[in-house]
């Protein structure tokens, strides 16, 4: 029995930590540009995006093609940052717990 009492604290102080870890990242503020940052979005940490900045420049070209391009191409690329960010805090968080390939968070 000892270590199913073990174990079940283990599984409380790790979901402690995760919600830690989870509001962390959503105060973690990222950018990314495209466009030599002709488009910039700002995403928090979590994968919310807080806000995408256009250069009037490229709006008033009125190539309406390549601004959905470069917004696609923004979002998509701050979307990546913000799910490489948190996996890489996921990954201190269940460092040294033993876990099998494929069980981390």
């Amino acid at each position: 029995m000892p270590n199913i009492m073990k174990l079940m604290k283990q599984a409380a102080d790790m979901q402690k930590s995760m919600a830690k870890a989870q509001e962390s990242l959503a105060a973690i503020e990222l950018e990314h540009s495209a466009g030599g940052g002709a488009v910039t979005v700002k995403i928090m940490g979590d994968g919310n995006i807080a806000a995408i900045r256009i250069d009037p420049k490229v709006a008033q070209a009125g190539d309406t093609e390549m601004l959905e391009d470069l917004v696609l191409t923004a979002v998509r690329g701050a979307q990546d940052l913000a799910k490489e960010t948190a996996a890489s805090e996921m990954k201190k968080l269940t460092a040294g717990m033993g876990l099998p390939p494929g069980m981390g968070f």
